[in-house]
């Protein structure tokens, strides 16, 4: 990501969406895990918080996420899935401005997963 001066771990940078379906594309590096002791959860937070934090500024109205971290960084995934929605939420209802924040997933039981999780916190709050 040079063509922006680079973006450290768990920072967000913005850039146009050009030619994509989308005014605005926030560019996010999660951590690599390692062994989840060398602050891999609280790079991954700051990775949502920032993300949403920047969306705000934009005044964007929609959000799109992928499972941040989770592939070849090799981030666990149910624990990836609990930073993401814990963040979002927690964003959500301090900021309203974001109306919709859509999480990406790749295949059947990442996308249950997701539901799954969702569903437990929405039912605890």
């Amino acid at each position: 990501m040079s063509c922006f001066g680079g973006c450290p771990t768990g920072e967000a940078k913005a850039t146009k969406g050009y030619n994509l379906p989308a005014k605005w594309v926030i560019h996010t590096v999660g951590p690599i895990y390692r062994d989840g002791q060398r602050g891999e959860p609280e790079k991954l937070s700051r990775c949502y918080q920032n993300s949403l934090k920047t969306a705000a500024a934009l005044q964007a109205k929609t959000v799109a996420f992928p499972c941040i971290s989770t592939g070849a960084y090799g981030f666990p995934f149910e624990d990836a899935t609990a930073i993401a929605l814990d963040e979002t939420i927690k964003f959500l209802k301090e900021d309203s401005s974001i109306e919709k924040v859509t999480f990406v997933c790749f295949g059947q039981e990442a996308f249950t997963t997701y539901q799954k999780m969702l569903e437990e916190r929405l039912a605890d709050s």
